[in-house]
Parts: C-alpha cells; sequence; structure tokens
C-alpha cells in the first residue's frame, strides 16, 4: 500500500510536473507569438511611415511649384489689372496683328514721356494698309468704348498717329519708320511683351 501510494504520488508530481511544463510552453509560445505579433505591427508602421513619407516628398515638390506657377500668373494678372490701359493696348496690338502689321512693338513710356504711357509702333506695307490699319485701330477703340483723342495722317508723311491718350499708336510705312526711328528716341523704355 505504501508502495501504491508513492507510485500515486509519483504520477501525480509528475502530472504536476508535466502541466507546469506545459503551461510554460504555452506561456513562452504565447510571449513568442505576442512578440512576432509586435514586430510585424512596427515592422508595417516603419513601412507604412515610409511610404506615407515617400509619397509626400513628391506632392510637396509638386505643391510647390504649382504655387510658384500660380504666384507668376498672379503677378502677371495684378500688372494686367492695376492698368486697365494695358488691357486696351493689348487688344489695339492683336487688331493691328490680325491686320498684318509688321514689327509691332509696345513701349511703356510711363514716368519718361508727359504725354502718355505706352506708344505702339508698327509698320505698314503701302499707302493704302497704312490707313486701313489706322481704320481698324480706330474700330477697336471705339468697340471696346475707349475715345480717341485724334488722328494726325498727312498723305505725303508715311506715317499715321492715332491718339487715344493713355496710348499713342504710330503707324509707318518701312522708309519713315527708319527715318524717324521712334525706337531709338525711347531707348530708355521698357518694350512690353504680351
Amino acid at each position: 500500500m505504501e508502495k501504491a501510494k508513492k507510485t500515486t504520488t509519483k504520477k501525480a508530481a509528475a502530472k504536476k510536473t508535466a502541466a507546469v511544463k506545459k503551461a510554460a510552453t504555452k506561456k513562452t509560445v504565447a510571449k513568442k507569438t505576442a512578440a512576432k505579433s509586435a514586430e510585424k505591427k512596427t515592422t508595417a508602421k516603419k513601412t507604412a511611415t515610409k511610404k506615407t513619407a515617400t509619397k509626400k516628398v513628391p506632392a510637396k515638390k509638386t505643391a510647390t511649384k504649382k504655387t510658384v506657377a500660380k504666384k507668376t500668373t498672379a503677378k502677371k494678372f495684378a500688372k494686367k489689372k492695376l492698368d486697365p490701359t494695358l488691357e486696351v493696348v493689348e487688344k489695339c496690338r492683336t487688331a493691328l496683328d490680325d491686320k498684318k502689321a509688321d514689327d509691332i512693338k509696345v513701349l511703356d513710356v510711363r514716368g519718361k514721356s508727359p504725354i502718355t504711357n505706352y506708344f505702339v509702333i508698327a509698320t505698314a506695307n503701302s499707302e493704302p494698309h497704312l490707313r486701313a490699319l489706322a481704320g481698324e485701330l480706330e474700330r477697336t477703340l471705339k468697340d471696346l468704348g475707349v475715345k480717341s483723342v485724334g488722328r494726325d495722317y498727312n498723305t505725303s508723311s508715311g506715317w499715321v498717329v492715332v491718339d487715344a491718350f493713355d496710348f499713342m499708336a504710330h503707324i509707318f510705312l518701312p522708309e519713315q519708320r527708319g527715318l524717324y526711328g521712334i525706337e531709338s528716341l525711347w531707348k530708355d523704355a521698357e518694350e512690353v511683351k504680351f
């Protein structure tokens, strides 16, 4: 009976030891699984951070370029909006270009000329073309609601001046344009580009 008790006690101790080992093994496995899970989460976060960081950098550069482009465009429009005369000048220049005027230039003479703010200079191919360009310029001004102060034209001069107060348009025949040299007289004036 004593042997039976010892055997039962040994069996019970063995079972306890086995149970403890199982529990320890389960805890170790659980810890390892938790560690792997945590490692996966950390790796996933790092990867997500890298992806996010990678995606944001080009987006910021693109946004910066767009912002610079918007600012530049805004400055151009702001400059035009501040000076409504420049809009009228641009439309008159386009009208002259549509009627095949040659070598059209717009000079900004603000602060340099007491007479006007801009000069529009163009060349006609012949006397009839000269008159047609002057007529087209006056029609454009009328369509825009701008009164021209006057038109100076002498049949033998080869030069027509249309005065719209804030700007003056000078239309020449090729010989007269070289002879009078308005661009060289106003060489300190800045040429306006459209």
